[in-house]
């Protein structure tokens, strides 16, 4: 597909409450609902997604499923969102079970977890993809809470998951971390994000070569600027009219451009591939 397909900056100046809605946004989200073909490269698999309710976590699902996968979807609260999440992977015929609650909470982790293995199973892919950012314009707005609300949710959640999903993935088994180009080039005015996709990055180094005797793989891909319901629930209306600007393709990326990624870094094709990084950042280089 050509570039002039995908929305450029300027874009429609607009502010939602968070966590955001796929459905209000100006322009909607493309989910690859019209484009991604599957191929059976997930065949017979298992998968937990967490934040697929929208944006790279729906996307993702909608791949897994039309590659032949099951699907988990954990999520918030948003329950609209998720329910379209919940057709788009029955339309490509497989099973797809909704859970929603705080995966800051360790219990309600191991709950997800053992939601999956009753419904389907077995486990066979982790996609820790759920997160939470806000914007400041210095480190004294940054309260404590705040501070706690995005490291709880974006690695300690990805630390009870993956202990919890441990006993049930067996070889051949794969974990895939969404960290961001802010691990690289941290946005000062993400401090506490980008300081915990930092913490992503680490984790899944360390952790791919901790499971690498039982075969088990572990990845992570580092998206720049995507366009989903995070931008305008948490950015400014200027900073929205102007996302995606920053990078070399002057566009954000859509949702459906993260999937193929997602999908091979989980299939058999990627068998020699763990502890790596990839980047989906529309041309801006990570080091």
């Amino acid at each position: 597909m050509i570039d002039a397909e995908f929305a450029k900056p300027p874009l429609p100046g607009q502010q939602q409450l968070m966590p955001g809605s796929s459905a209000e946004m100006d322009p909607p989200p493309d989910y690859g609902e019209a484009t991604y073909k599957g191929s059976g490269r997930l065949a017979g698999k298992k998968s937990i997604i967490t934040g697929a309710d929208s944006g790279i976590g729906r996307a993702v699902a909608l791949a897994f499923a039309r590659e032949g996968a099951d699907v988990l979807v954990s999520y918030y609260n948003e329950d609209e969102d998720a329910r379209e999440t919940k057709r788009l992977v029955e339309e490509a015929g497989r099973k797809c079970v909704l859970m929603a609650g705080d995966i800051k909470n360790a219990a309600h982790c191991r709950k997800l977890v053992e939601a999956a293995v009753s419904h389907f199973g077995g486990l066979d892919i982790l996609v820790n993809n759920a997160a939470h950012q806000a914007t400041f314009s210095s480190i004294e707005d940054i309260s404590d809470e705040e501070w706690d609300i995005t490291f709880r949710t974006n690695i300690h959640a990805m630390f009870y998951l993956t202990k919890a999903a441990m006993p049930h993935l067996k070889k051949g088994a794969a974990i895939i971390n969404t960290t961001s180009i802010n691990a690289d080039a941290p946005s000062p005015q993400l401090l506490a994000y980008a300081t915990t996709k930092g913490a992503i990055q680490n984790f899944t180094g360390g952790l791919a070569q901790l499971l690498a005797d039982k075969g088990i793989r572990v990845n992570c891909v580092a998206p720049g600027p995507i366009w989903t319901p995070l931008i305008p629930s948490t950015m400014p209306p200027e900073k929205v009219k102007n996302f995606g600007k920053q990078v070399p393709m002057q566009r954000p990326g859509q949702p459906k451009e993260l999937a193929p990624a997602y999908v091979m870094l989980a299939s058999e094709e990627a068998s020699y591939i763990s502890g790596a990084t990839v980047a989906v950042t529309g041309g801006k280089p990570i080091i």
